[in-house]
């Protein structure tokens, strides 16, 4: 079945690994593919794409450089009319605890991670409002969701993505714009040094790509943090708990330390809508203590 076909995607960072597999993945189900990354395997992938049939280019540029990917943007308007889906997957490892690393090297991951995807996403934005469809994929990781020992910069970035993927989706709604997080677990050029051989054979870059798929298609999810692996697909959720009123009394703070358990309880947890949730239930339990309204 051609999920997507006539549609045009561009993929950053779809010189190798998780980035050619979805170029791949997304011109097998019809999609014309912009491959973007900085080296000569944008083109290599373009090429294979061609010869099994699909329709894509190669641009060669850095998601951190405005100019170069407005210019990305441009090629595909010249080759293809428009942009329907974004996929953000650039990406780069400067992995250190956080005692040895420098600030430079926190630095240059958040600017490629998250700031590459701004100025990408920025760049399609307009144009996805003016047509009202648009389908954007940010790649987020286990490591910004959960933690990971040494990547600290990663982690920080990869969980900026989705703060950002969040408020994209409640401004784009409006438009047809859907916005989702993938968080990929793949053996790439990124984690070569990181897995042992039995289990890179398992995390095929190729057994991510379906679940993106499902994420740029006519009816995908929006706000959605879609986890995948080896074949097996899970969901993420930043959830908000029931909480416990504590009040304003001289003794608030060790009433935070005493009912902490009951702060955390998860059986009335909840996964907002907006971030206007936490207030609105905030003010209801502090009305209802005070016998306000």
């Amino acid at each position: 079945m051609m999920l997507l076909d006539g549609r045009v995607a561009i993929v950053t960072g779809a010189g190798g690994g998780l980035g050619r597999a979805h170029a791949l993945l997304l011109a097998r189900h019809g999609a014309r593919v912009v491959v973007n990354d900085l080296g000569d395997g944008a083109a290599r992938v373009a090429e294979d794409i061609r010869a099994a049939g699909g329709e894509a280019i190669a641009v060669t540029g850095s998601v951190t450089d405005a100019k170069q990917v407005d210019a990305m943007v441009d090629a595909a308007r010249d080759a293809f009319g428009t942009v329907h889906i974004l996929v953000n997957n650039a990406g780069i490892l400067r992995d250190a605890s956080f005692a040895k690393m420098s600030v430079d090297d926190f630095r240059l991951v958040v600017e490629v991670h998250l700031m590459g995807a701004v100025l990408c996403t920025k760049a399609v934005w307009g144009l996805m409002r003016d047509q009202n469809y648009g389908r954007i994929v940010m790649t987020t990781s286990s490591s910004g969701l959960f933690g990971n020992f040494g990547q600290s910069n990663y982690g920080a970035a990869k969980m900026a993505l989705v703060g950002l993927m969040q408020t994209l989706a409640i401004e784009g709604a409006k438009n047809n714009i859907r916005v989702n997080c993938l968080a990929p677990t793949a053996a790439t050029a990124m984690t070569d040094s990181l897995l042992p051989p039995p289990m890179k054979a398992l995390l095929q870059p190729e057994h991510v790509s379906p679940g993106l798929i499902t994420l740029v298609s006519k009816d995908a999810p929006t706000r959605a943090i879609l986890a995948g692996g080896a074949g097996h697909f899970e969901r993420a959720y930043v959830t908000l708990t029931g909480g416990a009123y504590i009040g304003d009394g001289e003794d608030a703070a060790e009433q935070v330390v005493k009912r902490w358990d009951a702060i955390g309880d998860r059986g009335v947890e909840t996964v907002p809508a907006a971030g206007g949730a936490q207030i609105q239930q905030e003010l209801i339990a502090a009305a209802k203590a005070k016998n306000i309204g």
